[in-house]
């Protein structure tokens, strides 16, 4: 599978052709919610990387917890709000509810972002979030220098 810049934005814009084409919501609509799905990749690969750094500090007095993620500057993420966690929902799951709920958990451990997520996946038919979770998951990251930071800043411009 070819993972240069230009097949991952490619992808993205595919994604959001498709919800284009098959969502009774106007791109000013859905491009909340996609640009969620987003963060919450590149949140989750941050929170990855830094769980497999310090599981080897782990003391056998002291736990791990959510303060030495925001220690590191790394937002801490409850299971259910890993994007493993929402890629491995059993078919027929309510996946708008899925990731509401998982956003409304980022917030809960993390009240810097309290009301700042959206939460309107709900909004969303299965079959389009599954697909828009699958292609976000080909990717090993998200981040700031990568095309789909095009993607992202280049569909906020051209909204209408």
């Amino acid at each position: 599978m070819n993972h240069n810049g230009n097949n991952i934005e490619s992808r993205l814009w595919a994604a959001a052709d498709e919800l284009r084409a098959n969502s009774k919501l106007k791109s000013s609509e859905y491009s909340v919610p996609v640009l969620g799905l987003v963060f919450l990749r590149y949140a989750d690969h941050k929170f990855q990387a830094t769980a497999k750094e310090l599981t080897g500090q782990a003391g056998v007095r002291r736990k791990i917890g959510p303060a030495d993620y925001q220690a590191r500057g790394v937002l801490y993420l409850p299971e259910t709000a890993c994007f493993s966690s929402l890629i491995e929902l059993p078919e027929g799951s309510n996946m708008g509810a899925a990731i509401n709920d998982a956003m409304r958990a980022i917030e809960s451990e993390n009240p810097d972002l309290k009301d700042v997520l959206p939460k309107t996946y709900n909004r969303f038919e299965n079959a389009l979030l599954n697909e828009l979770l699958k292609t976000l998951n080909r990717y090993p990251w998200i981040s700031r220098g990568t095309p789909s930071a095009r993607f992202t800043n280049t569909s906020l411009a051209t909204l209408p």
